[in-house]
């Protein structure tokens, strides 16, 4: 079987600048990614981290290395450019994975973040809050 390295997008969005906000946020982006991708997390290279300037209570990576096997993932936080009138608290990621060539890949928008990538974002699940 042939193996690649593959990039997978993804982004969320949080009600509030606080660290419970973040952490439900980038937990719920994580679990969908994991899930639709059907990745374990030493098939990932490496993920960045990008967060609107409003965002500062706490780390995207912080909160990943609390999961199971993400502490050996190197990750980076960075500040996402400003741009007048864009999504606010907002919540990026770029992931480098290493998957067999044929897997399909699943880019991963929740909530208002779906606006950002209509074409890739999940279906709106009733009752659910995937995309509050």
């Amino acid at each position: 079987m042939e193996w690649r390295m593959r990039a997978i997008r993804g982004a969320t969005t949080v009600s509030e600048n606080t660290v419970e906000a973040m952490q439900e946020a980038v937990m719920e982006l994580l679990d969908e990614l994991e899930k639709r991708n059907q990745l374990h997390p030493t098939d990932i290279i490496s993920i960045t981290f990008s967060v609107t300037s409003d965002l500062n209570a706490t780390f995207p990576a912080a909160i990943a290395r609390k999961r199971p096997y993400w502490d050996v993932v190197p990750m980076l936080d960075v500040q996402q450019m400003h741009v007048e009138g864009s999504l606010e608290r907002c919540i990026r990621f770029l992931v480098h994975v290493h998957v067999p060539a044929s897997a399909p890949i699943h880019h991963i928008y929740l909530r208002h973040a779906a606006s950002l990538r209509p074409d890739w974002s999940l279906p709106v699940l009733e009752g659910v809050g995937i995309r509050d």
